[in-house]
């Protein structure tokens, strides 16, 4: 698949690519076909000419808008991502030719729907199903004090959701797929606050046979790349799950994972943390204080434990997917009684009751 996404697809090549594939609305017999291939003028008419009120998100590679499909199309309110694209290194290109592939591919209920694509001159759209809540990162993060902060058994709940989505691309995708750009704001929420994983466009098939991983241009967001990773580019699964680890983190603690406002030593949310991790007295001090205490003390720990582990600096030492999905669906299933009020524990909890859990 990764051979489709070179430098040389450009104009009309790139629309010929996907639909040569068997992708586009023109070959009505092929049952895999999943995306429609829209005209420019109907998804500028769809987003009222790309106005700035329209506009929902952005992004490194693009700009997202808000749109209704005519009435011939559906009528379905779509995301239209319109990608940028990047001078001589073509990375919008590429991005664009991956994910009309991936999503094209790969369907779960935790992976966002793609809907269509536009190639029209040096334009790349991509159409998606609208998610209303927004992604995960702007719930996590609004400034607003007025807002109501994700309670924990939601914050449980999107782990779990985000967690099943990597695990299908980890363990059912054939051959495997390594997301390469798993953060808070690429995990996006339905009206329940059903989590979807989005942007697929850094994605990589993952390592094959004997191979122990794939080797590629370090590319992602800083603060959420595996250390070894960064330092040589080889990829491989466990790659992901170190990602998941820092957004586990995230839902935790209620901070970003690269913050340059605060502090030097606070602007690294995993080394902030890593001296609380090792230290079970100190759990409480990380969490996320809009929370105000309404979470189980053990639940805690244990999601806790998963993100420490999920961080290991060695990549054999991080969990496999499928193990960290059957533990977050125990802890998001649990029924635990004793929770902590704000402001009620203040004092560490003695050795015989450190124990009993």
């Amino acid at each position: 698949m990764s051979c489709f996404c070179t430098s040389r697809s450009r104009g009309k090549d790139v629309g010929l690519v996907v639909d040569n594939l068997g992708l586009g609305s023109s070959n009505k017999g092929n049952k895999k076909a999943s995306a429609t291939s829209f005209s420019f003028r109907e998804l500028a008419s769809a987003a009222s000419g790309f106005k700035e009120v329209n506009l929902i998100g952005e992004g490194g590679f693009g700009k997202v808008y808000k749109g209704r499909l005519s009435a011939t199309l559906g009528s379905q309110l779509v995301a239209i991502k319109q990608l940028r694209l990047d001078g001589e290194s073509h990375q919008g290109n590429r991005e664009f030719v991956t994910e009309v592939l991936m999503l094209s591919l790969l369907h779960h209920s935790n992976l966002v729907k793609l809907i269509g694509y536009c190639t029209h001159g040096d334009q790349r759209l991509l159409v998606y199903e609208y998610m209303p809540m927004g992604s995960l990162e702007n719930h996590l993060f609004d400034p607003n004090p007025n807002k109501e902060a994700l309670s924990w058994k939601t914050r449980l709940n999107i782990a779990v959701g985000a967690a099943r989505g990597l695990q299908y691309l980890h363990c059912e995708a054939n051959p495997p797929v390594i997301y390469r750009d798993l953060k808070s704001a690429n995990i996006l929420l339905d009206y329940n606050l059903k989590p979807k994983l989005s942007d697929f466009g850094l994605a990589k098939l993952g390592p094959v046979g004997d191979n122990t991983h794939v080797s590629t241009r370090v590319m992602g967001t800083y603060g959420y790349c595996a250390p070894e990773y960064a330092m040589s580019g080889k990829l491989t699964l466990k790659s992901d799950i170190y990602s998941f680890g820092v957004v586990l983190l995230e839902l935790i603690t209620g901070r970003k994972a690269m913050d340059v406002n605060r502090r030097p030593r606070e602007q690294s949310l995993v080394a902030w943390s890593r001296p609380f991790l090792s230290d079970r007295r100190k759990l409480s001090h990380i969490v996320d204080p809009r929370l105000e205490g309404n979470y189980p003390l053990r639940c805690l720990h244990n999601a806790i434990a998963i993100t420490a582990m999920c961080l290991q600096e060695q990549p054999n030492l991080r969990p496999s997917i499928g193990d960290i999905v059957v533990a977050l669906e125990y802890l998001a299933s649990e029924r635990v009684s004793e929770i902590i009020r704000h402001g009620v524990r203040s004092q560490p909890r003695s050795e015989t009751e450190t124990n009993s859990n």
